[in-house]
């Protein structure tokens, strides 16, 4: 039992609704939380022995309550009890025995210790009120000094067309890292040392895109099993960096991790590198209704969650995580779009990956394209500004797969782009016109809504799913060792292993291993849109085959360093430089009318694709003619980028096939830049002119390009 002392001297004075959260000045600091159902909230303060005191909350101002207590500053422990109606049959579940965290804590101390304390209802009676006291099984909230010495004082800002996103982990990131400290490995000081930082730079990606960093807690299932919720996405504290990742907490300084958590942003600023947040702000971790009661579930459970309508002692879900918060409420709307705001102007992120985005769009019906949520972004004058990427479907509803339909500001992850390029570079009959559709931006997709290529984000693997390396390596997933007989994770991986199923020492298996990789972190470079390259692809990473190995935390997710695959690598850092170059590569607008002949298509017999040429259900070969003495694109002071032509020799088929170069323009000739089949080959390929004859080998991509 934690030890409970009478408020004494400890007395809250009337404070200010605005803003929430714990915000400390000069002579103590104000505390406000939302509850527009509590008949009371009372603060808790922890001394360091963990002595609480309790300071009733004296005002109430339009569901807020709020007071000022004196003396109070920078690290000290908090919660709440909120006083109230239990009554879960209408969706009221307040019970006082439960403390709960502040939803606006800029930093959460210690761990939940699951057990039925931490329960809202009795045992056996979820009818009944838990008398049982929360406080030993719960951490804490901490205020905090948010100052820091910046020196990113000029936003990279860098348009999408220019965007490659990284996307990683901070701990899985460096904790094998052996030229990262030990005591940083795994932390976002680790992720901000020099080594981990040289790494991403000389790859040459211009974004990282982070797993989330707030604050989460894993399902109570797994700490039984002995597993966590490595990927984080069961989120607790929306405005606090996740605190096991820190190595100021690590080394007893609880809240620390807020200023290692700004440093890490200014050291990948320092490197031209953008910090974009993959954000849950779709579930909590407070799961169904017999989840734990932890934070908002307590204070005001019908405006932060959306409850059936029939029955609120239910929720609605959209996510498969048991809850959805209620994006239609105000206060939950405050909450998200507070926070967006708080990461971008105080920890100096650059945008947000959002996770099951449609759900934030549902209302009181479907997915709606003009929903309180989009037009709060949209008119908000610093999230507009930042990178706003979807994860365009949610869970079981008849709308769930909205990809194309997000509003001009965002960018969506392409499934379709995904599931395309897998399937033609196993050589499933998906037919040219397809790939040829991904691989041009999807216009199918964005250019009826006058969005340009660049509104998708193409991607073939990430976090969740296969590696690449897995994607080539394995028919099935291996999921057993998270414990749950292999039945978690999707069956609809479209991979192939090449003929053996995970390891092998057959050399012929390795090399069609590698050459298929090649060709696909080709595709994904050269395509229009905005690459997105999960973390470790680039030189081999494997996860033994999980595909959904968000509970492994440890040596199945973590990067190991001793492996790295370096002429895989190498050839990354070639196509990553190689994009980087040639602006013809991330043209900023689809092409019609006259402007189509910039981009052309032809058979590998060197004639224009026809209609009966795209409508062949079996070809897997084209060749694609980018033309870029019209600059593709503009340079950020006006002047035209101009750039060489290219010829992008596609071959899917399992033999090599000779092309025939197309007579596209006088005068040119061809020289070999990209070789996925044999990256050596280039630096001995022969010169070509139109009608010359060039060997592309079996499942493979060559670029060619044209000097005057």
């Amino acid at each position: 039992m934690t030890a409970v002392a009478e408020a004494g001297a400890r007395r809250a004075h009337p404070g200010s609704q605005f803003p929430l959260g714990a915000t400390p000045t000069a002579g103590g600091t104000n505390f406000a939380v939302f509850s527009g159902i509590a008949d009371a909230v009372t603060l808790c303060l922890f001394d360091a022995a963990g002595r609480e005191t309790r300071v009733p909350l004296p005002d109430y101002d339009a569901g807020v309550w709020h007071g000022f207590v004196p003396g109070v500053g920078p690290g000290q422990a908090y919660g709440y009890r909120v006083a109230g109606p239990y009554d879960p049959a209408r969706g009221l579940r307040c019970n006082p025995a439960k403390l709960l965290l502040d939803p606006y804590a800029r930093a959460i101390s210690g761990e939940v210790a699951f057990g039925p304390e931490v329960l809202g209802y009795a045992a056996g009676d979820p009818g009944a009120a838990s008398e049982l006291d929360s406080a030993g099984h719960m951490p804490r909230s901490l205020v905090t000094d948010e100052k820091f010495a910046w020196t990113d004082t000029s936003p990279v800002r860098r348009r999408y067309s220019d965007t490659i996103i990284y996307e990683i982990h901070v701990k899985g990131f460096t904790m094998r890292h052996p030229g990262v400290p030990a005591e940083l490995r795994g932390t976002y000081a680790g992720l901000a040392h020099e080594a981990a930082v040289a790494h991403l730079v000389d790859l040459g990606v211009t974004a990282v895109e982070l797993l989330p960093v707030h604050q989460s807690v894993p399902e109570s299932f797994l700490p039984q099993r002995g597993l966590t919720n490595y990927w984080g996405y069961n989120t607790i504290g929306y405005f606090a960096p996740h605190n096991g990742y820190s190595a100021a907490v690590r080394a007893g300084r609880p809240g620390g991790q807020v200023a290692e958590f700004k440093a890490m942003v200014n050291a990948l600023h320092a490197a031209g590198l953008e910090v974009i947040l993959d954000v849950v702000f779709n579930h909590t971790c407070e799961a169904g209704p017999e989840g734990p009661t932890l934070c908002f579930r307590g204070l005001d459970n019908p405006a932060y969650y959306r409850l059936v309508a029939d029955d609120p002692s239910l929720y609605y879900d959209t996510t498969g995580c048991g809850n959805s918060l209620n994006a239609g409420d105000p206060a939950t709307l405050q909450l998200i779009m507070d926070s967006l705001r708080y990461w971008i102007t105080e920890m100096h992120v650059d945008g947000y990956r959002f996770d099951l985005a449609p759900t934030l769009a549902r209302q009181e019906g479907g997915f709606d394209q003009v929903s309180a949520f989009f037009d709060l972004v949209a008119q908000d004058p610093v999230v507009s500004q930042g990178k706003l990427i979807a994860e365009p479907w949610d869970v079981g509803q008849l709308d769930s797969y909205d990809l194309g339909r997000f509003p001009s500001l965002w960018r969506e992850w392409n499934g379709k782009y995904r599931d395309s390029m897998r399937d033609f570079w196993r050589s499933h009959p998906i037919g040219i016109g397809e790939f040829a559709t991904r691989f041009a931006g999807s216009s199918d997709v964005y250019a009826g809504r006058g969005r340009r290529p660049s509104a998708s984000v193409n991607l073939i693997t990430v976090h969740d799913g296969f590696t690449l390396r897995d994607l080539v390596s394995y028919d099935d997933k291996h999921n057993e060792a998270n414990g749950e007989n292999n039945r978690d994770g999707t069956d609809d991986n479209r991979s192939w292993n090449c003929g053996a199923e995970g390891p092998t020492d057959d050399p012929d298996i390795l090399a069609l291993r590698e050459r298929q990789s090649r060709a696909m972190l080709a595709t994904l470079l050269l395509s229009f849109g905005v690459p997105l390259l999960l973390g470790g692809d680039e030189f081999g990473r494997t996860q033994q085959g999980n595909n959904n190995a968000y509970c492994q935390d440890n040596e199945i997710t973590w990067f190991d360093w001793s492996a790295v695959d370096k002429d895989l690598l190498a050839f990354t850092q070639r196509l990553i430089a190689f994009r980087k170059e040639h602006p013809v590569f991330r043209r900023r607008r689809f092409l019609a009318g006259k402007e189509a002949r910039e981009l052309e298509w032809f058979t590998p017999a060197g004639t224009p694709m026809t209609g009966a040429d795209w409508a062949d259900g079996n070809a897997r070969s084209v060749a694609i003619y980018l033309d870029g003495s019209d600059a593709p694109d503009l340079a950020d002071d006006g002047t035209p980028m101009l750039d060489d032509d290219f010829l992008v020799l596609v071959n899917a088929w399992w033999e090599p096939l000779d092309f025939v170069i197309p007579p596209v323009r006088d005068g040119l000739t061809w020289h070999a830049d990209i070789d996925s089949y044999d990256p050596a080959a280039t630096a001995t390929a022969p010169p070509n002119k139109p009608g010359d004859r060039v060997s592309v080998g079996p499942r493979s991509v060559t670029v060619l390009r044209a000097t005057r």
